[in-house]
């Protein structure tokens, strides 16, 4: 008899496939007493050395294949396995305690576990956890890597980032949690390798056993274990299904962007590394609304020269010439630097602070711009002074590089994100400065409800439906479009099915999204009226909360558009 597991649909598509567990390294381990500290210390410095090994290996292998969440994952975990302050904790604590590798490594996590991060903190437990179950698996002889030599479906309690870095395409045909969510970094780096995937089952891994029969449905949430021949064949003819809905949607690859009513929008991508440049136009991209220049500096051990800046932007325009493409100067804040404050150190703040950093990138933007249609934007701008003294920054160095006979574009456009309330509130003034605007929808939620962007249940308050949140966006198109200015939106948000026929109908111009993201997109702009969408947006921002908010838009398209075939997000 079949088995019917539900979950969380974290990435779309539909396989059937052996099950293959996913050894746990990350259960508890009793504390032990050892009579020869020496060898375990010994231990103890091997399972670091294998480690630092095995994460170098993950790096070089995810480096062409994944965004940013992976490699600031993965470079903040070499930098704890080669910190000689933990390992040197660990060894201590060995001495001291006459207690096993392995003890002193679980009683360590168990502290660290126990305490109660920032935001900022929660990115390194997270790498330390992760770090820490490692080192287990070695001292245990416990792996979590997955040893292969046929298709299966990962099953396990969870997966890290770096976990699923090392995940190969080929013989991976599907992933399944008991924990996690839609929005966790690895869930997303799952949807990246076109994985389907379900999540938060709470008991896969009890209920699977090694080579069993599963089906994943991840456009539903669903695993079948042991599937009838009947349920066999009845998710091969759905699984047929999807794949000829993916390639109707490659057929809207060169289409424009047009409503049912002839409004005319742009859909970008959202870029981190070299290798999505060339995805672009298979994806539909028309041009690039967010260029993370962050990746270029996550290497602490390669200093990044103006040369190379210079390469990688102009690789960027290249990749689109007949498409604007917009270049987030570098946003090395505290949620990619350990240690560091979360609202004061970052963004434009902190470029302004290191004024040569900063003068080094934008003399390198300036340099690119001649090979394409740039736009640079400056994250996390708060205030008019701030916004002002990079403008004339970005103006002295201009004048330096013509001066010395370097070629720079006449035409381009400078703009700034809008991230926090008081951006919103003052984007009327900014508007008169700002070539244009983008709205990073994650941290504008954040800051508006005082909140974070995590799967805690207590955490009820983010959600990008909010009437607060509509309000606050339509207050910063009206803002650009009385200056004329044009406006863009990334971010989680732009991805959300039922905000984007709000977005639409309160006049963003561009959506800024991830590649996989732009053609079901367009797909649903194509079945839209911007003109029928008014009253719906009208009623929506009288509501008072996102439920509503939710209920009315679903029963909407249900009715007016029900093509689109969209559900409630998780």
């Amino acid at each position: 008899m079949s088995k019917l597991l539900s979950g969380i649909a974290a990435s779309g598509g539909i396989v059937i496939a052996p099950v293959h567990l996913l050894g746990d390294a990350k259960g508890p381990v009793e504390q032990q007493i050892t009579t020869d500290v020496n060898h375990e210390v010994e231990r103890l410095h091997d399972s670091f050395r294998i480690t630092a090994d095995e994460l170098t290996q993950i790096s070089r292998q995810a480096s062409a294949n994944y965004g940013n969440e992976v490699q600031e994952t993965l470079q903040t975990q070499l930098a704890l396995i080669n910190d000689w302050q933990f390992q040197a904790t660990l060894s201590r604590r060995v001495v001291s305690e006459k207690i096993t590798a392995a003890s002193a490594v679980q009683a360590y996590l168990d502290e660290q576990a126990g305490l109660t991060p920032s935001r900022a903190q929660q990115a390194r437990l997270t790498s330390l956890q992760d770090v820490g179950h490692r080192l287990l698996g070695h001292l245990l002889d416990r792996t979590t890597m997955p040893r292969l030599d046929h298709r299966a479906v990962i099953v396990a309690h969870q997966v890290s980032p770096s976990l699923v870095a090392s995940f190969d395409p080929r013989l991976v045909a599907g992933v399944v949690t008991d924990q996690g969510g839609a929005t966790a970094h690895s869930a997303l780096l799952v949807a990246e390798l076109g994985l389907p995937a379900v999540v938060g089952t709470h008991s896969a891994t009890t209920q699977a056993a090694e080579d069993m029969v599963a089906i994943v449905d991840g456009e539903h949430g669903k695993l079948i274990l042991q599937p009838t021949p009947q349920e066999i064949d009845h998710y091969q003819r759905l699984a047929a299904q999807y794949q000829r809905k993916q390639q109707e949607l490659g057929a809207l690859a060169t289409a424009t962007t047009v409503t049912a009513d002839g409004s005319r929008y742009q859909i970008a991508a959202n870029v981190t590394l070299p290798a999505e440049l060339k995805q672009l136009a298979q994806a539909g991209a028309e041009g690039i609304g967010l260029y993370r220049s962050e990746y270029l500096f996550l290497d602490p051990a390669r200093p990044v020269t103006e040369e190379d800046q210079v390469a990688a932007y102009k690789a960027a325009l290249l990749a689109m010439p007949k498409h604007r493409v917009v270049i987030r100067v570098q946003d090395l804040g505290a949620d990619k630097q350990p240690g560091a404050n979360l609202v004061t150190d970052r963004g434009i703040r902190r470029l302004l602070a290191e004024p040569v950093i900063l003068r080094t990138q934008l003399r390198a933007l300036l340099r690119a711009s001649v090979y394409g249609q740039l736009a640079i934007m400056f994250p996390f701008v708060a205030t008019i002074d701030e916004f002002q003294r990079a403008l004339e920054i970005l103006d002295q160095e201009k004048r330096k590089l013509v001066a010395a006979g370097h070629p720079v574009a006449d035409q381009l456009e400078v703009g700034m994100m809008i991230e926090t309330p008081a951006a919103v509130l003052m984007a009327d003034q900014f508007a008169k400065y700002a070539d244009f605007f983008s709205i990073g929808s994650n941290d504008l939620v954040q800051y508006l409800f005082a909140t974070e962007r995590t799967t805690s249940p207590l955490n009820h308050h983010y959600s990008v439906l909010n009437p607060a949140v509509l309000r606050a966006i339509r207050q910063v198109i009206q803002a650009a479009h009385a200056e004329g200015k044009w406006i863009s939106l990334c971010g989680e948000m732009a991805t959300v099915k039922l905000a984007q026929p709000l977005l639409l109908a309160m006049g963003l111009d561009e959506f800024s999204v991830p590649l996989a993201a732009i053609l079901p997109l367009r797909q649903l702009i194509r079945s839209l009226s911007v003109r029928q969408l008014q009253p719906l947006v009208k009623k929506a921002l009288a509501l008072e909360n996102d439920d509503e908010v939710a209920e009315l838009v679903e029963a909407w398209l249900a009715k007016q558009a029900p093509q689109a075939g969209l559900k409630q997000p998780d």
